[in-house]
């Protein structure tokens, strides 16, 4: 008879096999979890490891937001000192702004010697700032473990910066800035001598054009050119054109309306009633305006830029003038001899008593031989003289017009032949001071502040927890055994400063700066440099915009008109020299903390601490139990530069004061405050947290820890 299986028979598995595969796969079960439970409780370490590092490399992001605010002030008040100086080389370009000009290049001499200072200063508090950050580092990651305890848990962290010492801080020098004020200077006062010259000749000039503008057509309805034009000749359209303001009027407009104007008056001219007077002083009329048509038509203007020559031929106004021009000397009058066999000379040759006549004859013929005066005509050399005088004289006469307009435009050329040279040594030397300013502001780029802090390559933080507590807590179960107590667990964490693009950063940068330009109240040309300023601290993050929207904002509150125009021109070159700067924004890509894995972090290190980690690392790999003395001689070492910067802290770092006009002028003062800790207790929880890390690390082996 065959033996009975207790587990299994002919038909499936018995009922104490199944119990059994049940209790097996149970505790197989909860085997792997209560696994899962010791590996998540271990793992938390290195969750706070990683929390602790980002904090700390955190405090070496906010040291970069402090460099590059001290580096945003030094080149605003490098770009204001140049833009003072710019300002000042363009007042004194007008008599007007003259006076201000003193105190804007004092002014940006000021903002120079205050920029040096505050280099200076910001170089000296950003070093000692720098120094400081191993402690700032080490306290916000250890405070961001503790802030992780529990009933069961006791963070220790200690950061290590690698860099653990920074690069000394330095500022270059204003190359160029002293330069371009020593200059303006120098020449400031053959600059404003030779405006104020100009002003006054081209204040002449203006006058000049402005008499002229009104006799040609500026004083209609009343008399004057385009008046008599449109009443005498019937002129109008293109031929009598009408301007209502000077600026847009030229003395070549009043010219070609007289040379428009003796042509129809020409071919109009008909006798005002049938008697030989009247037809004798029509045919005068005529020969004068011939006589005007042949000598208005050798005028001309000339007028480009600065240079300005013009003709404007004279006509005769009385008898003594007529005896200089060809009207007196032209044959073309008829002789006839009278009873007595004297030679008579008649207006025209439609007089009754010229008939018969055989010559002609000249006015001035007629007074060297004494002719007698036709008694039908009357013609004589007065006859021809009054015709001029006629219209000359009166002010309904297009000539009186004329004539006031042709003296008006030899008096113009005047007053522009004395601009001209005056103009181009104000142009010549304040365009060489513009030159110089474009200079410096090419040079700016050597006036910053750069900066390679301790923690530049990142920081590693080595973390322990100090409590206990059961394997099986919270996950107790009959079908595992108790696995005793987890003891203390450690983990190491890096960090270093990645780049992304400008936004929240370049907000940090601008918020920082808001204050600064509110320091004190200025006025005057000094209210005009404050203002200056303020636009020009935002050319850190928006490069030329800003620096020709700060100048030109500037500009246009400065009254630079005048009648030379060198304000204008001043306000133009100085605008384009700035242009020429061609200033390029800041790298304003925000850095924010990483992970990394602690070996790259230490390898871009040459320092002792780095190549005592990166060794440890290696040996912990190749011989995990045998890593603990290297690991100590790592904490210790960080511990002695720890405890050295906390001794030089004092509760918050002033960076430099910014003093823009000197001691008496706004000033702002740009400091950073350092984690709450005393000193001394400081120094107490570095040693304390560096022992009780060596505990923790002592008591593990064969547990690779490293990320």
């Amino acid at each position: 008879m065959m033996r009975r299986d207790p587990f299994r028979d002919e038909s499936g598995m018995t009922t104490v096999g199944m119990a059994l595969s049940l209790l097996l796969t149970l505790s197989l079960v909860f085997s792997a979890a209560q696994v899962q439970r010791v590996s998540s409780a271990s793992s938390e370490v290195q969750s706070v490891a990683d929390a602790a590092a980002l904090a700390a490399q955190n405090e070496v992001a906010e040291f970069m937001i402090v460099v590059r605010a001290c580096d945003a002030v030094v080149l605003s008040m490098t770009l204001t000192s140049l833009a003072a100086t710019g300002l000042g080389v363009a007042a004194l370009c007008t008599p007007a702004t003259a006076p201000a000009s003193e105190a804007l290049l004092k002014a940006g001499r000021d903002v120079a010697r205050a920029r040096d200072g505050f280099s200076e200063k910001a170089s000296a508090g950003l070093n000692r700032l720098q120094r400081l950050l191993p402690f700032m580092a080490a306290a916000n990651a250890a405070s961001v473990a503790a802030a992780n305890n529990k009933s069961a848990s006791n963070y220790l962290a200690l950061a290590l910066l690698m860099p653990d010492e920074g690069k000394e801080i330095g500022v270059g020098g204003a190359e160029g800035v002293e330069e371009a004020q020593d200059a303006a200077d120098r020449d400031a006062d053959g600059i404003r001598r030779a405006a104020e010259e100009a002003e006054r000749a081209a204040e002449k000039a203006n006058e000049a054009k402005r008499r002229a503008f009104e006799r040609d057509c500026g004083a209609n309805p009343v008399y004057c050119m385009y008046e008599r034009a449109s009443a005498l000749a019937s002129m109008t359209g293109a031929e009598n054109p009408l301007y209502r303001s000077v600026d847009a009027w030229s003395f070549s407009v009043a010219l070609d309306r007289a040379k428009a104007y003796y042509p129809r008056r020409l071919a109009l001219e008909t006798p005002e009633g049938p008697s030989v007077e009247e037809q004798a002083r029509s045919a005068l009329r005529a020969r004068f305006y011939a006589h005007a048509v042949e000598e208005i038509s050798r005028g001309y203007v000339r007028e480009e830029g600065d240079s300005f020559e013009a003709l404007f031929p004279l006509l005769p106004r009385n008898t003594d003038e007529m005896r200089a021009t060809d009207l007196y000397t032209e044959v073309a009058y008829p002789c006839t001899a009278d009873e007595e066999g004297r030679t008579v000379m008649h207006a025209w040759p439609g007089c009754p008593a010229a008939s018969g006549a055989t010559t002609l004859g000249s006015i001035a013929e007629m007074e060297r031989g004494a002719y007698p005066v036709c008694g039908e005509c009357g013609f004589s050399a007065s006859a021809m003289g009054k015709v001029a005088a006629a219209s000359t004289s009166v002010e309904n006469g297009f000539e009186h017009h004329y004539r006031a307009v042709a003296e008006a435009a030899k008096d113009y050329e005047e007053a522009m032949r004395d601009l001209a040279p005056l103009k181009a040594e104000v142009k010549g030397r304040a365009e060489g001071l513009f030159d110089e300013v474009r200079k410096a502001l090419g040079n700016v780029g050597g006036m910053r502040i750069d900066a390679l802090p301790p923690g530049s390559s990142g920081v590693v933080v080595l973390v322990a927890n100090t409590g206990s507590q059961a394997a099986s807590a919270g996950f107790a179960s009959p079908f595992v055994a108790n696995a005793g107590t987890l003891g203390a667990r450690a983990a190491v964490s890096a960090a270093t400063l990645l780049a992304e693009p400008a936004g929240e950063a370049g907000d940090v940068v601008s918020s920082m700066l808001d204050g600064l330009a509110d320091g004190g109240a200025a006025t005057g040309a000094l209210s005009l440099v404050l203002d200056c300023w303020s636009g020009l601290l935002r050319a850190y993050s928006d490069g030329q915009k800003a620096l020709d929207g700060a100048v030109s904002s500037a500009l246009d509150g400065f009254p630079l008109s005048g009648a030379s125009g060198l304000g204008s021109w001043a306000a133009g070159a100085l605008r384009s020299a700035v242009s020429a700067a061609g200033l390029e924004p800041a790298n304003l890509d925000a850095l924010k903390p990483v992970l990394v894995n602690s070996a790259h972090v230490a390898s871009s290190d040459a320092g002792a601490v780095a190549a005592r980690l990166m060794s440890l690392k290696e040996r912990a790999v190749a011989h995990p139990l045998g890593s603990n003395d290297v690991f100590s001689s790592v904490v210790s070492a960080f511990e002695e530069r720890a405890v050295e910067a906390i001794w030089s802290a004092d509760g918050k770092v002033e960076v430099a004061v910014v003093e823009l006009f000197g001691g008496g002028g706004p000033s702002v003062t740009v400091e950073v405050a350092l984690p709450p800790a005393v000193r001394d207790a400081a120094t107490d929880v570095v040693q304390r947290m560096a022992d009780g890390v060596r505990d923790v690390y002592a008591q593990i082996t064969g547990v690779r820890v490293w990320e």
